[in-house]
């Protein structure tokens, strides 16, 4: 406190009209808090932008004018006013700046909650939070992995909606709030927006493996077999899913988990090795100490028996034995990998995160490993996939995206063929898993030959995260994700702007252009906005994600700093939905349906990566374009415009907009065709992507008309893809697969009645 303060006797009045005593500490608080919001520590010096000294500078300023111009009371209001007028003359702008936008925000969160109709509508979420169950409310069910009628889902709907209405009152700009609200644009995740969380991860396994890792209630050592090495993995996932709001996916799942197959076969071989020897008396005759440092010494399962000879010498016995003990412990290794890949699945299906209530939304890429140990891996998985859970039931979890690579899987020359092959084969009957396409030009350009970090990984939603413009040599996906993204609602403006509701025969291009122009520039300095909010956090904050190193080079910073540095590295990105009626709004015609409306959707969707690659360079930051993954955000876009523009044939007349760039499941098309109009868009939105077919059969009968369709999916440019079907599955016998009137399982008739012993004695194999 200076003399100047001591000397002042004012009483402060409040905003309700109380009056307390004059604290120049609280002002010295404030302008404190202006100066850290944009605070910046130099990564070469490691010193702060701005210091004590200009605090002290700003707040002597303050206390003058305070002196000057006030001799009994001064109002809060006016206060502020002093501190914004000191930072300006002191030439602080960009804390002045801050500072009153920090104090717009709050005034418009006090009158948000002095506002009847809002305290109405948000006491009326909370209500039925309460009172209603996930089938009468929809807010109950807007997260899929929430089951919003047990006690901590509750739970988490109450905090998420009170967290939505703190982010739109203090931390969102009121016209970020205004654009979300009205349906012009839709900020995913808003209530995790404050707690500064990231959206999802691409987690590289062995960075964690080898040293070990704590989840903050221990430390797990590093693993030694493949049993631990999927226990790990699931871990790994449950805890990072607690510092995100996003997904978890593992990039190089095979590559990963192969040590664990190799390191799970040398204990298995030593073992069988002195089991033989002891059986047939002769472990005296050989050291099992050189044994076993041999052993350990191996590289691969897959080697020549003979390089044991030196040890077994010429004994045609021994040599019988050491095969014996090889076939053994491979047939072993095989049959606990199996276990370890069926473990992990249960795991990731059963295991909660966040209080309990939701279960981690878990990605996992393979199929390129072409070692023995990889090979065994990804075998197993597909095949633990098929077994299903413990009823049978379709494991959800992990997303399996298999990556196709001609020269690796792809042709029937290819050492991992067959592992495509069964993929397909499990596909058809289990939807799992899907197919990304290594050789699409867009993934391609980042392939290094030899090096699996370069292959493109996705999340299981679409999301993709592969270049990276701060740092020119890190092209790769693994410890990095997607920090925030926001849609853009590409139907209204098309509305606006084109022929459905107007008197003319040609869409406003121009105008379209334009304010989907703003709409961008809207959702990027949003974007930007909220990445302020998440690089002013600090490391210990995500204990697990940035303290462990799951995001690269989380565990170089201590746990005060701030993560700017290192969130550089993910991607900002831009969203859009319904291209389709996009397209039928402005030409009355989708891309599906003519070239014309093709070549404007290509347009379209190019004018905006175009726009998002400016920002890019403009902000050195990674700014992307995704196909949104939300479908629930199709519907809340089309319920607005319609309340607006009421029904419009082919735009507002269906409780959705078509998924991204999406050719609409209503219109008749062929699978080719169909794939071949999504194609290019797939290359202009380097955020995420996939295309979907939908078959109406039973694609298990017919395996090499599901491969063919993949096949299509690779040579036309797809960068991911999907085929649905309908998966049926008996309560009786679990059989899985299209069920017509009669069960291929058990023979039921579907409108059979059965006691329900028979059931249970079915169901529990009696």
């Amino acid at each position: 406190m200076t003399e100047t303060e001591e000397k002042l006797d004012l009483v402060v009045v409040k905003r309700n009209g109380k009056k307390v005593d004059f604290d120049g500490t609280k002002i010295a608080l404030a302008i404190k808090k202006g100066f850290d919001s944009v605070n910046e520590q130099d990564e070469e010096t490691g010193k702060y932008k701005y210091d004590d000294k200009d605090i002290t500078k700003v707040y002597n300023e303050v206390i003058k004018l305070i002196e000057k111009n006030y001799t009994d009371k001064i109002k809060i209001e006016e206060i502020q006013d002093l501190i914004e007028e000191s930072l300006k003359k002191k030439g602080y702008e960009e804390v002045y700046v801050s500072f009153a936008e920090y104090r717009d925000r709050r005034a418009q969160s006090r009158e948000m909650f002095v506002d009847d109709k809002r305290m109405h509508k948000f006491l009326k979420t909370i209500e039925g939070l309460g009172l209603k169950s996930a089938s009468e409310d929809d807010t109950k069910r807007e997260n899929a992995n929430v089951d919003g009628d047990t006690a901590m889902g509750t739970m988490l709907q109450y905090g998420s909606t009170v967290s939505k209405e703190f982010a739109k009152a203090y931390l969102v700009k009121k016209k970020f709030s205004d654009a979300h609200d009205n349906g012009e644009i839709h900020i995913h995740d808003m209530d995790f927006l404050a707690m500064g969380t990231t959206t999802c991860m691409q987690i590289e396994l062995d960075r964690l493996f080898k040293k070990g890792f704590s989840t903050g209630h221990g430390y797990l050592r590093p693993p030694k077999d493949i049993a631990s090495f999927s226990a790990l993995a699931a871990i790994a996932v449950q805890a990072n899913q607690n510092d995100q709001h996003g997904g978890q996916s593992i990039p190089a799942f095979d590559f990963f988990m192969a040590p664990g197959v190799l390191m799970t076969f040398k204990k298995q071989f030593k073992q069988q090795v002195s089991d033989y020897l002891d059986l047939q008396g002769l472990l005296s005759h050989i050291s099992m100490d050189r044994v076993a440092r041999e052993i350990d010494k191996l590289e691969s399962i897959n080697f020549s028996i003979e390089i044991f000879k030196p040890i077994y010498k010429e004994s045609e016995q021994m040599e019988r034995l050491f095969t014996k003990a090889y076939e053994k412990a491979l047939a072993k290794t095989d049959r606990l990998t199996y276990q370890a890949m069926e473990a992990f699945i249960h795991n990731l299906n059963t295991m909660h995160s966040r209080a309990g209530a939701q279960v981690p939304f878990s990605s996992i890429n393979f199929g390129t490993d072409i070692s023995p140990e990889g090979r065994m891996v990804s075998l197993n998985f597909l095949k633990a996939t098929d077994a299903g859970l413990g009823k049978g039931e379709t494991p959800i979890f992990p997303v399996s995206i298999f990556k196709v690579k001609e020269g690796v899987n792809y042709n029937p020359e290819d050492p991992n063929y067959d592992i495509f092959r069964l993929s397909c084969e499990v596909s058809s009957k289990r939807l799992f898993p899907n197919f990304s396409f290594l050789d699409a030009p867009f993934n391609l350009s980042f392939y290094k030959p030899g090096d699996y970090r370069t292959e493109v990984g996705y999340m299981g939603c679409r999301t993709r995260v592969m270049s990276d413009i701060t740092d020119l040599n890190n092209q790769t996906t693994g410890g990095r994700g997607n920090l925030s993204f926001t849609s853009i609602n590409l139907p209204r403006i098309a509305i606006k702007h084109g022929i459905c509701l107007h008197d003319r025969d040609k869409a406003d291009m121009e105008g379209f252009y334009k304010e989907l122009g703003e709409t961008m520039e809207l959702v990027r300095d949003q974007l930007l906005e909220r990445f302020e909010i998440q690089c002013n956090k600090r490391c210990y904050n995500f204990p697990f994600l940035i303290e462990q190193g799951v995001w690269t080079d989380g565990d170089k910073l201590k746990p005060t700093d701030r993560m700017r540095k290192i969130l550089k590295h993910g991607s900002l990105t831009l969203g859009f939905i319904g291209l389709a009626e996009t397209l039928k709004a402005l030409i009355g015609e989708h891309h599906g349906e003519s070239e014309k409306a093709q070549k404007l959707g290509l347009e379209i969707i190019g004018f905006m990566r175009k726009k998002s690659d400016e920002f890019s360079k403009d902000y050195n930051l990674n700014f992307a374009l995704i196909a949104t993954p939300a479908e629930g955000l199709s519907g809340r876009f089309v319920n607005i415009d319609r309340a607006i523009y009421g029904k419009i044939k082919g735009v507002t007349d269906r409780s959705y907009y078509t998924n991204s760039f999406h050719v609409p499941v209503y219109y008749s098309t062929s699978i080719k065709h169909k794939l071949e109009t999504e194609a290019p868009y797939h290359n202009l939105t380097n955020g995420g992507h996939i295309s979907y077919i939908e078959f109406d059969g039973n694609t298990a009968m017919n395996v090499d008309a599901f491969e063919s369709v993949i096949r299509m999916m690779k040579e036309v440019g797809i960068g991911y893809g999907a085929i649905n079907h309908p998966v049926d599955r008996d309560p009786i016998c679990g059989y899985v697969g299209v069920i017509g009137d009669v069960c291929p399982g058990c023979g039921r008739r579907e409108f059979d009645s059965v006691p329900l012993e028979e059931v249970r004695n079915y169901q529990c194999g009696c």
